[in-house]
């Protein structure tokens, strides 16, 4: 593997659809929510490790969980945790990692991930990710991964693709990309599966710096001249006042917005390794196996009867869940909060307000 091979992870997400297991202190990349003995963050920082070495591998994430990280991800030296002091979605974020991963090696080719999904073929996605490398490294383009939709799923974004113009990565296919379209409602969904013209939107990035510098010059200069002469201050302690600085005067943007659908140059790699993205506890639901009553229950102690169809999650080992009558409900036991909803229509944007509204914004 070329020693111009870099990983950006993004870890910078709140994650509150999985309160109140999830919180603003610990987000879900934080935590083993499928309980395998590894959170988030560590099983996708394990998966990269087969193919980049740790000191080439950077994390992005708020200034507050630079503790979390570095307990979390130990082999990663700490230079390479980039540090955001402000929320402002991917577009910054990954000018960030971008300068300084140029600023270190100018030929580098970088894969972006978000710390947070889950990949069930991990030797598939280990070949796809070196292959997108390996093409991305000599070709001008933005790839982007996709992976072939199952469902008519509305928490995903969508990619739409050329059909009728493939390139060869590799040896894989890959197409030019005509839109992308941010979470749509069920009924657009439906319409997407039914063409046959879209593919779910990973979140999953390769490109070389240069490329990336280019298209975020082009698409996004209100961003780009932020970071523009940064290297004299990355790897010396002015860096951190100089990226406050920057981070206050940028807007909060997303890089599917912001770059690839204004640039020309993007291409979809057609994935077929097993992902999804567990970012609500319904998603979680319908990944993992569940009892023949069509039950997912994490609880140590419990009695549950005549429940079919829910959700039952206890972080209390010492603590008996009974549960009796229930359908198609949540159910989610933590040291403070007990969250007891109907698994369809769990809107946690509202319960998050709520919270605010009502004085409990400790409970986040």
């Amino acid at each position: 593997m070329s020693d111009n091979f870099y990983c950006v992870i993004m870890a910078g997400g709140v994650g509150s659809r999985f309160w109140p297991v999830s919180r603003n202190s610990r987000p879900k990349q934080f935590l083993d929510i499928l309980g395998v003995g590894r959170t988030f963050l560590q099983m996708t920082f394990d998966r990269f490790a087969k193919i980049i070495p740790a000191e080439r591998i950077l994390v992005v994430t708020s200034v507050v969980y630079e503790d979390i990280v570095r307990e979390q991800l130990p082999q990663i030296p700490r230079e390479n945790i980039l540090l955001e002091p402000y929320k402002r979605n991917t577009a910054p974020c990954i000018a960030y990692a971008t300068t300084r991963i140029a600023a270190i090696n100018e030929n580098a080719t970088v894969v972006v991930a978000p710390s947070d999904h889950f990949i069930t073929n991990e030797p598939l996605f280990i070949e796809t990710i070196s292959d997108a490398l390996e093409y991305a490294s000599s070709h001008d383009e933005l790839l982007t991964l996709g992976i072939n939709p199952t469902r008519p799923e509305t928490g995903y974004g969508y990619i739409q693709y050329n059909s009728r113009r493939s390139i060869n990565v590799q040896g894989n296919l890959a197409y030019p990309v005509k839109t992308f379209t941010e979470k749509p409602d069920e009924e657009l969904a439906k319409v997407f599966i039914d063409s046959g013209e879209f593919l779910w939107n990973s979140g999953i990035f390769v490109w070389s710096v240069k490329t990336i510098s280019k298209a975020l010059s082009v698409s996004l200069p209100e961003v780009y001249t932020l970071f523009k002469g940064c290297n004299e201050f990355y790897g010396t302690d002015k860096e951190e006042s100089f990226i406050s600085g920057v981070y206050e005067n940028c807007p909060s943007i997303s890089i599917d917005y912001g770059v690839m659908e204004k640039s020309r140059n993007v291409v979809v790699f057609k994935a077929s390794f097993g992902w999804t993205d567990l970012g609500t506890w319904e998603s979680l639901y319908l990944f993992a196996s569940k009892d023949n009553d069509g039950n997912l229950i994490k609880s140590a102690q419990r009695m549950i009867d005549t429940t079919k169809d829910s959700l039952i999650i206890s972080t209390r080992d010492s603590q008996l869940m009974v549960v009796k009558g229930l359908e198609n409900y949540m159910v989610v036991n933590t040291d403070d909060v007990l969250l007891i909803v109907p698994r369809s229509g769990a809107k946690f944007k509202e319960v998050m307000a709520d919270l605010a509204v009502n004085d409990k914004s400790s409970y986040m």
